[in-house]
């Protein structure tokens, strides 16, 4: 039996920690991993078109699955091109693993054609970043790059020569069995005692929630019914937590609607769970404030903390409910349930008005029908700018739909790539991409990647001609709109040249027959819908301080927005509410 070279000993202990796909392009540099790989049944070469879509792939993967994923990148600008995508599964906290192959061992640190040092480009975006310069170094290298990933949730990056992946791995390597899951974080009894505490003496609490609420969505609710407390929500925590939820007060933020402002504004005791909500402008300082977070680091750096409790939501609230006195006194809660379902009655109209006349058309209308065309259990990703404001507005969860976007990095151009690794998790899933036009050209060329593999991945693009959040910034600092007007093409026929399924809708009575028909194509589609400029948006409460870094305006061209089928859900939750 031949002996195994650096490169093979590589993929080998990739396809021991459960990854499918490794998602890059090939050069040089990556050879003797991609032939590897070519060798080896268990991963699969996912050729994209540009690396960062590589990334965003393996990040949108890793999310889906809470599975490590893999991205690679060949020496100097191959791999530079990861970057933007692996900041963003950093910040998501997406165990990847992202190989950055490098020039040859002998060259580095002479100016070689291509020579970069990913040693020191990738260090603020991943947990670990450290090269293989000797095959000696693995597997223990490769095996301590992939704990991290997995076990602090997030980046890590092996950058490896092509002439060291070529040589002959060591004879007798160590490898020793691989951590593939987080553990679950129990706060000592101290704090959960304090924090009982906390929550008795307490006379209106308020639960926020962010992503870390992920699989605590019955926790959270048996807590809110014993302590009668809204719960409001941060956009990552929306598809986990306003779901099947009669304590709703919708979200709070710069997207935000309903009543989350008041609720946590208004109470004595917020509690924070699970949430690194950065807006610390909409978080009161005049109360007591608790937060409960996985990630110690998180703790505390957005606004003073009454107490800090290191431990995961669900287990932290496991410990808490049982040992805290149940609450009779419904007046908060049911005061911002009310408030809730006034503020959404008050903007409904916002894109029910005249929308089967209005041209260009609404994207609020374009939203609200794609959030009741779609499957039950679709995965929709959603580019930065607008179209976070439609999608945290529009799309209705269950606890079964996925909303994906680079909602803590903020990048343009992440709907179309993340709905790459979302598909190549399940073929038979529906995939929705929700892209602005700006986003969609930036990296349009890996719609072709759609079309290599046939993934059946829904385009529907907000085509507005414009960078809308970028206007509404200019209109924050009283400045004429420059520079943000887009001249595009027609972007249906570009999907129908590349071989895809493509339509164009321009009138409002078109959208519904022209999603149902892509949704009925087996293979990628595109629906380029022409939208309506002028259709921005404001949150619900502003103030000076909110306006900084953020596009905000009190404009007559913004609208206060809809809320969709979220307003069915306010009127529902008002029946629980007392009659006087």
């Amino acid at each position: 039996m031949a002996k195994q070279n650096v490169a093979e000993q590589f993929v080998d202990i990739l396809a021991r920690a459960g990854v499918k796909r490794l998602y890059g392009v090939v050069g040089d540099s990556l050879n003797p991993v991609v032939d590897a790989i070519r060798r080896n049944s268990a991963i699969d070469w996912i050729h994209v078109r540009h690396e960062e879509t590589a990334a965003f792939a393996a990040g949108a993967e890793a999310q889906i699955t809470g599975s490590l994923a893999a991205c690679a990148g060949s020496c100097g600008p191959g791999n530079l091109h990861l970057i933007n995508g692996l900041y963003d599964a950093h910040r998501s906290m997406a165990p990847v693993l992202a190989l950055a192959s490098h020039i040859p061992s002998s060259e580095i640190g002479l100016g070689y054609f291509q020579e970069t040092h990913p040693e020191l480009l990738f260090q603020e975006c991943s947990h670990y970043n450290e090269m293989i310069s000797n095959p000696e170094q693995m597997p223990r290298l490769l095996q301590t790059a992939i704990q991290h990933a997995i076990g602090r949730g997030g980046v890590s990056v092996v950058s490896m020569p092509g002439d060291v992946a070529s040589k002959p791995a060591p004879e007798k390597s160590i490898e020793h069995a691989l951590v593939t899951a987080r553990p679950t974080v129990r706060p000592g009894d101290d704090e959960i005692d304090k924090l009982c505490r906390m929550v008795d003496e307490a006379k209106r609490v308020t639960l926020f929630c962010g992503s870390g609420t992920a699989g605590a969505h019955a926790e959270v609710m048996e807590f809110a019914e014993k302590i009668k407390s809204p719960v409001g929500h941060a956009l990552r925590g929306k598809e986990w937590i306003q779901y099947d939820n009669p304590y709703d007060v919708g979200m709070s933020g710069l997207l935000g609607y309903g009543a989350a402002y008041e609720a946590t504004n208004e109470c004595d005791l917020l509690v924070l769970l699970g949430t690194d909500f950065p807006y610390n402008a909409f978080l009161p300082d005049d109360v007591k404030i608790v937060q409960v977070d996985v990630r110690p680091e998180h703790l505390g750096r957005r606004s003073k903390l009454d107490l800090a409790v290191w431990g995961d939501v669900r287990e932290t609230l496991r410990c808490l409910t049982p040992r805290v006195k149940p609450k009779s006194d419904r007046k908060f809660l049911d005061r911002m349930l009310k408030k809730h379902a006034n503020a959404l009655e008050g903007v409904v109209k916002a894109y029910t008005r005249k929308v089967e006349k209005h041209v260009p058309i609404h994207p609020e209308f374009v939203a609200s029908v794609l959030d009741e065309m779609a499957d039950d259990d679709a995965v929709f990703t959603v580019d930065t700018g607008m179209n976070n404001v439609w999608a945290a507005r529009y799309l209705t969860p269950n606890g079964k739909r996925r909303v994906i976007g680079s909602f803590s990095h903020g990048s343009m151009a992440n709907a179309l790539p993340q709905a790459i690794g979302a598909q190549f998790t399940d073929l038979n899933r529906q995939v929705v991409a929700m892209s602005g036009d700006g986003g969609f050209s930036m990296l349009m060329g890996d719609f072709l990647t759609l079309v290599q593999y046939d993934l059946p991945v829904k385009v529907v693009l907000f085509n507005n001609s414009s960078l809308g959040m970028v206007e509404l910034e200019m209109l924050v600092a009283g400045l004429p709109s420059y520079g943000t007007t887009n001249k595009n093409p027609d972007f249906a026929a570009i999907a129908r040249a590349a071989g895809a399924y493509g339509v164009r809708v321009e009138k409002p009575k078109q959208l519904q027959s022209a999603l149902k028909d892509a949704f009925k194509h087996k293979g990628p589609a595109l629906v380029d819908v022409v939208t309506d400029p002028n259709a921005l948006s404001i949150p619900p409460k502003i103030s000076a301080d909110m306006v900084t870094g953020f596009a905000l305006s009190a404009s007559k061209i913004v609208l206060d927005g809809g809320v969709g089928r979220m307003l069915q859900m306010a009127r529902s939750n008002l029946r629980n509410v007392p009659r006087p």
